[in-house]
């Protein structure tokens, strides 16, 4: 059995799987909630299966490293952050590894194929966009995410009320909901595709776009060119490696 998870700011997912790839548990968890007592209730499962190797990626050095303890006390076996591999059979990343989130290696892995492009939009708790040509990992770019702005934003003004953010066709809000939503909406929309269309014209290459994380199916049928959704693009790219991995 293999058991993978992704560490984030907001969310950690962890997940179970067979030797054929085949999800035998998930487990979702407010990052902020990971404790000690807290996992083991919700990982209760890990003492009924052998467990052959474990991967992580994380951009949350704490909860790392109380899951890891928590985890390796549980099964005997090492747990791994996915930057301690060496990945240079995977990809070649052209900026210093320990400026780049886990998360966005793992997600390049994912989608490289060695003869393709790909921009890799993902909508966490930053909204970051990933480059990757070929088998080369560029860098990318990181701009606030949409969630935590709009959080910011209302608990900052004092009349504004909650928004649930949701596609509006009216660019003119008629009220105080419309408004926001409008000015979140399209305003991320206009960065997203603005960041895109630079992308595209600073290299001179064509890519594919994959989009990924929470609110990815609020965008992909607006932006400008063609796209396509994978939410668990973390989670597979954390799979490609954890399969070649000799530990």
């Amino acid at each position: 059995m293999y058991l993978i998870g992704d560490i984030g700011n907001t969310e950690t997912k962890i997940c179970l799987l067979d030797l054929n790839s085949k999800i035998v548990n998930r487990s979702y968890i407010k990052s902020n909630l990971v404790t000690k007592k807290y996992l083991s209730k919700k990982l209760k499962y890990l003492k009924k299966y052998k467990i052959s190797k474990i991967l992580f990626s994380s951009v949350v050095p704490v909860k790392f490293k109380i899951i890891k303890n928590f985890i390796e006390k549980k099964t005997g076996k090492k747990c791994y952050e996915i930057k301690q591999i060496n990945l240079k059979k995977f990809l070649n990343i052209k900026v210093d590894k320990k400026q780049v989130g886990s998360d966005r290696l793992a997600n390049a892995i994912a989608v490289i194929n060695n003869k393709s492009n790909f921009i890799i939009l993902d909508f966490g708790t930053a909204t970051t966009f990933d480059v990757v040509v070929k088998n080369n990992y560029l860098g990318g770019v990181i701009s606030p995410g949409v969630t935590l702005s709009l959080n910011s934003l209302v608990s900052k003004a004092s009349l504004l009320p909650s928004v649930n953010l949701s596609k509006i066709s009216n660019v003119i809000g008629k009220n105080t909901k419309s408004a926001i939503r409008s000015g979140f909406y399209w305003g991320y929309l206009g960065l997203i595709n603005n960041i895109i269309d630079l992308i595209f014209k600073n290299t001179n290459k064509k890519y594919n776009v994959i989009l990924t994380g929470g609110l990815s199916h609020l965008f992909k049928n607006s932006i400008n060119v063609k796209s396509n959704v994978d939410k668990n693009l973390t989670i597979n790219g954390l799979l490609k490696v954890i399969k070649k991995l000799n530990k």
